[in-house]
């Protein structure tokens, strides 16, 4: 395997443990910690962060760092920069006690946010420059293993982490979380690590201007954020807004129900040793078969019929939760809903993103692609910061309903896009 395939896999390991931290694994110790489920659901909205990471990218795309820049280069500089601060971000949300200093949390959590979105931006920049373009294919498949693999340490491993340090498994242990969250933070020194062996990209040069021209940002700006809208009405006119509805509809299943998916395996008794098995390792692993199958059946069936199943799919797994929250405690059943739940969001998730990729115009590949993405998380993640509230006005049976039928504009979008045989056009 060639140095940059493997350098792009210790960059992409990197990448998949923040976001984990401030989301998924954040909500079991704010559960553990009495805080509110409503107050739970708000903190899902620090994950916008990364919805809106396209504000910034011109600033990380554009500018050299000053010091930093003369030493390591452009990219690296902005590479090695969000991951320091990463590491000191993460070890601060170990050294606040959520049940005491929620405010303080949240102000961390955005600060860890913010600084894995930027290494985001710089990492997918390093990652195509770093290689030919026969390389991209599998410098793209490294990162996404690296990424997953780093899901898995994020959530499995801070909970089996933190229920090693805890020396009373019936109550709420505040230092176990924080040696668990250090401990993370260490982990992500292989990020640093690999950034410091990497060569920086033979097209990026320093001695590029540190302060662009204000006609050329304003152009910058007009080509970011206008012109890849105005194409889409351009090329797809009415159809548009019908595109815009199902991308903005299609993962709210999922994404809704996800906030509080944590806390509902708390709730009905399961530890965190079981969390970590079935939802953070095993599950994960059945998202990436659910989108390796969704390859094969995209290239057999179409994309939109694909892009149907996983909708219907997401909706009507999430029903499977009320069977489950109306059972005793069984790894049997737990795994078996997690499999399923997981396999439909690989293909739905995977589909989409094909589906994506076919309205894109390569004139405007990574502007209206962040655009469309952006699109794809912002009403979720939204509406996701209200599940906490549903949740304890609903009950969780009402709740799995709901999570249920608001994907039936999604599923309607799809059917009326094939009922019209419509074929996406590019330029």
């Amino acid at each position: 395997m060639q140095a940059n395939v493997i350098r792009v896999f210790f960059l992409g390991f990197s990448a998949g443990i923040p976001i984990m931290l401030v989301f998924s694994t954040l909500s079991i110790w704010l559960e553990e910690a009495g805080v509110q489920r409503s107050s739970i659901g708000f903190f899902s909205w620090i994950t916008l962060v990364y919805a809106f990471k396209w504000v910034w990218a011109p600033v990380v795309d554009r500018w050299s760092l000053p010091v930093l820049a003369p030493l390591f280069g452009r990219r690296r500089s902005w590479l090695l920069l969000s991951q320091v601060c990463l590491v000191m971000a993460i070890a601060s949300m170990g050294m606040i006690d959520p049940q005491s200093h929620l405010a303080q949390m949240a102000v961390a959590a955005l600060v860890v946010a913010f600084c894995s979105a930027t290494q985001d931006i710089v990492i997918d920049a390093f990652r195509i420059e770093s290689g030919e373009t026969r390389q991209q294919g599998a410098m793209a498949a490294s990162y996404m293993v690296g990424y997953r693999l780093a899901m898995i340490v994020a959530t499995a491993g801070t909970l089996l982490l933190a229920t090693y340090f805890q020396t009373d498994s019936t109550l709420y242990q505040y230092a176990s979380w924080r040696w668990a969250y250090f401990a993370i933070a260490c982990v992500m020194l292989v990020g640093i690590v690999a950034t410091l062996s990497s060569p920086e990209p033979e097209e990026i040069q320093v001695t590029e201007s540190l302060t662009p021209q204000p006609r050329n940002w304003i152009k910058k700006l007009y080509y970011s954020l206008i012109q890849p809208v105005i194409d889409l009405f351009e090329r797809f006119k009415w159809i548009t807004l019908i595109l815009l509805i199902l991308i903005c509809t299609y993962r709210i299943s999922d994404i809704v129900m996800g906030v509080m998916a944590n806390v509902f395996y708390i709730d009905m008794g399961y530890t965190k040793q079981d969390i970590a098995a079935m939802s953070k390792t095993f599950g994960v692993v059945m998202t990436l078969l659910g989108a390796f199958f969704a390859g094969g059946l995209i290239n057999r069936f179409g994309i939109l019929k694909i892009l149907l199943s996983g909708a219907i799919l997401s909706a009507v797994t999430n029903i499977l939760f009320i069977y489950l929250s109306q059972s005793e405690p069984s790894l049997l059943l737990l795994g078996t809903v997690i499999a399923v739940d997981n396999l439909s969001a690989g293909i739905a998730m995977a589909a989409l993103i094909g589906f994506l990729s076919s309205i894109t115009n390569k004139e405007f590949t990574a502007t209206q692609y962040a655009w469309l993405s952006s699109a794809m998380l912002l009403l979720p993640k939204f509406l996701g910061g209200f599940s906490g509230v549903w949740l304890e006005s609903l009950g969780y049976t009402h709740f799995f309903t709901m999570t249920a039928l608001i994907g039936i504009p999604a599923i309607m979008c799809i059917l009326y896009l094939i009922k019209k045989d419509w074929v996406p056009t590019k330029r």
